[in-house]
């Protein structure tokens, strides 16, 4: 595909965004979480979800900017810890506890980016030399 790289970086960068968009709310608790603030109280926290996604977005965004066949294979890799992580984060913030989170679309579009991202390292643009 053409624009793969390209479109890659944007989404990288729409991911790194959503880490700051709203992703669930907890009624019981009158709080609503993201990644980047995910302390509910002292018995329970989700961590700070941002830093792990900024750091394989930024080196999926250098490796898409490499155009050398070891760069876009390692970005396979990086790519499905990505999606691994933000199935993984799907997961945790959607669990009921006692009470089912209100899921905002914040959520939705964390997996939705992390699968166009996956999607974009199968797609790498490369001039194949004989």
């Amino acid at each position: 595909m053409k624009y793969s790289q390209t479109i890659g970086v944007v989404v990288a960068l729409a991911l790194i965004a959503v880490c700051f968009l709203p992703w669930i709310y907890l009624p019981n608790l009158q709080l609503t979480l993201s990644g980047l603030n995910g302390r509910v109280n002292e018995n329970g926290t989700f961590g700070t979800q941002w830093k792990p996604h900024t750091l394989f977005c930024t080196v999926l965004i250098i490796f898409f900017l490499v155009p050398k066949i070891w760069a876009k294979r390692t970005n396979l890799f990086i790519g499905f810890l990505n999606l691994g992580w933000a199935i993984k984060n799907y997961i945790i913030f959607t669990m009921c506890r006692p009470e089912c989170p209100q899921v905002k679309p914040g959520l939705y579009l964390l997996v939705a980016f992390a699968v166009v991202l996956q999607l974009c390292t199968f797609l790498p643009r490369m001039k194949i030399e004989e």
